[in-house]
C-alpha cells in the first residue's frame, strides 16, 4: 500500500470516528474504535496463516453459507481442531476461534443480530485469557460493550454496535488486502484523538516527528556517533511508554536501516494507555514475545523485574527512550533517598519529577548504551535540589548533548522543549548544544518539523558539527563558570547582527533624494504659475544651511 493510500484509510476511519461517535467524547469512542480495528487486524492476519497451514482444504465462502471459512473446516473435521490450533499457536502465536473472527463479526453487524454484542463480548474474552501463550489479561479492560454510552437498553446497545462495526467494515473494504497497513491506520487514529483530547493527549501520545528524533539517536553507535547507524540493540527499554509509538519507532528506524533489534520493554502507568501499547505492538507485528509491557507506576518501582537487587541479574538496557509527564508533582517516600536509583544523585523536587524520571531511566542504562529523553527547559537551569543533581551529571560527564525543540509541538501543551542526550561512558569531555528551536514549519494547530529539519538535527548530533547560531560544542570549564546552568542562550547566541550602516553613501542618497523633491517642487510650481494660484515652497537643501 501506497502512502497515499496509507493515509487515505486513516482519514476514511477518523471519518467514521467522527461520525459515529455521536455524544461520545472522543476518548471513550477512542477506544471502541482501535479495538475494532485491532480485532480486524488480528483476524486478517490469522486467516491468512490458517489458509497457509491447510492449503488446499481451506474451504471458500458459499454462496449459501454465511459462515466464514475457517468456521466450516472446524465444522467439517471437529477431530483436526485441536492439532491445527497446536500448530497456529507455533507458527502465528495465537488462535482466534472461527465465530469471534471479525469476518464473523462483521456478517452479525450487517445483518443486525441480537447476538452481537454477546459474541463479541466472548471473543475478547477468549483472546485476553487463551488466545496468546502469553497472557494479555484486562486488553479490553477499557471496552465496556454495557456502557449506558451505547444506550439504556441491551437492544439498543447491540443495535449501536452493529452499526459501528458496519460501517468500520464498509469503510476497510477497500483497503482488504493489505494487514500491514492497519498497523499504520491506528497510529494514525491514535494521533487524531490525541489531537481531540488536548491536554489528556501528553498521557499517551509524542509526534512521531519527535520520536523520529530521538530514534535516530539512539540507533547510532553509542559512542562513535559518526560511523553511523548499528547492525543490533539487543535491548531497549521506555519506562514511559504511552501508547508505544517510540518503541515501535525505535524498531522500525533499526529495520529501516538493516539492522535487527532484540525484545523491547515499556512500563506504562495508565491502564487504559497500557491496553493501547499492547494492542499497538500487536497490531505492528510485534509477537507476543518480542515484547513486553509492564503496567505500574515508574517512581516508585513497582516492577519486579526492576527490582532485582543482584548486580548480575539486574536488567540494564542499550538504549532508553522515554517522554515522561513534564514537571508531574511527586510524593517520594522518606526511604526514597536510599534508593539505589537516587542515592548518588539526590532526590527530584516534589514540584517536578522530571529529574527522578530521568535517573530512573539512567540507572538501566548499560555502560555502552545512549538514552535520549524529552524533558521541559526548566531541568536545563532550574535551581535547587534539580541544580545538585544537574550538577553532579555533569561532573561525573554523563550529560553528551543538549537539543532545544521549537514551541507548539505537542497536543498537550505549547512550551518548548528539550532533549537530554545521556550517556555512562561517553568520549567527548563537552557538551554539545543544539538550538533547533527556530527550525520548524508552522501548522494551524502545533508546529510541524519537516524531514529537513530533523535530519538537521541528527547530522549535528552525529558528527557534533558546530554552526553559527545552531550548535556548539562547550567545554566542561564554561559550563562550570556559568554555574553547570545548560539554558541554551547562554551558550548559542540567537541574536542577528546588526546590518552595518554606510554613513558617507547614506548621506549621499539623501542629497540625491532632497534634489529629487526641489526639482518636483519646482515642476510643479511651473504648472501653478500658469494657473495663477499660490505656489509650493521649495526644501533648501541640507547643504546650503
Amino acid at each position: 500500500m501506497t502512502a497515499t493510500d496509507q493515509q487515505r484509510l486513516g482519514k476514511t476511519l477518523w471519518a467514521i470516528a467522527d461520525q459515529l461517535r455521536g455524544a461520545m467524547n472522543a476518548d471513550d469512542f477512542r477506544d471502541y474504535m482501535l479495538a475494532f480495528l485491532f480485532l480486524r487486524y488480528l483476524s486478517d492476519n490469522y486467516e491468512v496463516a490458517a489458509k497457509k497451514e491447510l492449503g488446499g482444504d481451506y474451504p471458500k465462502f458459499g454462496p449459501d453459507d454465511p459462515r466464514v471459512p475457517l468456521a466450516i473446516w472446524y465444522a467439517n473435521n471437529p477431530g483436526d481442531v485441536v492439532d491445527f490450533e497446536k500448530q497456529m499457536r507455533r507458527k502465528v502465536h495465537y488462535v482466534i476461534q472461527p465465530r469471534h473472527l471479525w469476518a464473523s463479526i462483521a456478517s452479525l453487524a450487517r445483518s443486525e443480530s441480537d447476538d452481537l454484542l454477546e459474541t463479541l463480548k466472548d471473543g475478547f474474552d477468549y483472546i485476553e485469557n487463551e488466545s496468546f501463550q502469553s497472557t494479555f489479561q484486562g486488553l479490553f479492560s477499557e471496552i465496556n460493550l454495557y456502557s449506558e454510552k451505547l444506550g439504556r437498553s441491551q437492544p439498543e446497545k447491540n443495535k449501536k454496535l452493529c452499526g459501528i462495526i458496519k460501517k468500520i467494515a464498509e469503510g476497510l473494504k477497500e483497503f482488504s488486502t493489505d494487514i500491514d497497513a492497519l498497523g499504520d491506520a491506528y497510529e494514525y487514529l491514535i494521533g487524531q484523538f490525541a489531537a481531540g483530547s488536548g491536554k489528556k493527549a501528553g498521557e499517551f501520545y509524542t509526534p512521531q516527528q519527535i520520536s523520529t528524533i530521538l530514534s535516530r539517536i539512539v540507533t547510532l553507535d553509542s559512542q562513535e556517533p559518526n560511523t553511523g547507524p548499528v547492525k543490533h540493540l539487543g535491548s531497549v527499554f521506555d519506562f514511559a511508554c504511552g501508547s508505544g509509538s517510540l518503541l515501535l519507532n525505535v524498531r522500525q528506524q533499526l529495520k529501516k536501516q538493516g539492522g535487527t533489534i532484540g525484545k523491547i520493554r515499556g512500563q506504562e502507568k495508565n491502564i487504559t494507555t497500557y491496553n493501547l501499547a499492547r494492542m499497538n505492538m500487536l497490531l505492528h507485528g510485534v509477537k507476543d514475545t518480542e515484547f513486553e509491557i509492564y503496567h505500574g507506576d515508574t517512581l516508585t518501582n513497582d516492577w519486579d523485574m526492576l527490582r532485582e537487587t543482584n548486580p548480575a541479574k539486574m536488567p540494564k538496557f542499550d538504549a532508553i527512550v522515554a517522554n515522561p509527564p513534564f514537571s508531574l508533582r511527586w510524593e517520594p517516600k522518606d526511604d526514597m533517598a536510599d534508593d539505589v536509583r537516587f542515592k548518588n544523585h539526590g532526590l527530584a523536587p516534589k514540584s517536578a519529577a522530571d529529574f527522578a524520571f530521568l535517573l530512573h531511566g539512567f540507572h538501566y542504562l548499560k555502560d555502552q548504551g545512549v538514552m535520549a529523553i524529552i524533558l521541559p527547559h526548566g531541568v536545563l537551569f532550574r535551581g535547587g535540589a534539580e541544580e545538585r543533581i544537574r550538577t553532579k551529571l555533569l561532573q561525573d560527564g554523563h550529560i553528551d548533548t543538549v537539543i532545544g525543540l521549537p514551541a507548539n509541538l505537542f497536543y498537550s501543551t505549547g512550551i518548548p522543549v528539550c532533549i537530554l542526550v545521556l550517556k555512562k561512558c561517553k568520549k567527548p569531555d563537552d557538551v554539545l548544544f543544539i538550538n533547533a528551536a527556530e527550525h520548524f514549519e508552522k501548522g494551524k494547530r502545533q508546529n510541524v518539523l519537516l524531514d529537513e529539519h530533523i535530519d538537521k538535527i541528527v547530522s549535528a548530533y552525529r558528527d557534533r558539527r558546530e554552526e553559527e547560531r545552531y550548535s556548539k560544542r562547550v567545554s566542561m570549564e564554561k559550563i562550570t563558570a556559568e554555574g553547570f546552568n545548560l539554558n541554551i542562550s547562554r551558550y548559542i547566541s540567537t541574536a542577528v547582527a546588526e546590518e552595518e550602516i554606510d554613513l558617507a553613501a547614506t548621506h549621499a542618497r539623501l542629497v540625491e533624494l532632497e534634489q529629487s523633491v526641489r526639482a518636483a517642487a519646482a515642476k510643479h510650481n511651473a504648472f501653478l504659475r500658469e494657473l495663477g494660484l499660490p505656489l509650493l515652497p521649495t526644501p533648501p537643501l541640507k547643504d546650503e544651511n
